[in-house]
């Protein structure tokens, strides 16, 4: 049990030591807010279209006679 522990740590330990150049670098240039807006670019209109998606699927379930 305290083998598996002690590899849990280590492994988590290097996982965080590690940096990642590529971002360093996007964020030194400030390009990495160009990135980031462009996700949440697409994640609002996925959620816009899911909102009107629903409401559409509400509309004709309404129509449906019970």
């Amino acid at each position: 049990m305290s083998v598996l522990v002690l590899l849990l740590f280590t492994i988590s330990t290097f996982g965080q030591s590690q940096e990642v150049p590529m971002a360093d670098g996007m964020r030194a240039e400030g390009k990495i807010y160009v990135v980031v807006a462009i996700v949440l670019l697409i994640l609002s209109g996925l959620i816009g279209y899911l909102f009107f998606l629903d409401k559409k699927v509400s509309k004709l379930e309404n129509r449906l006679p019970k």
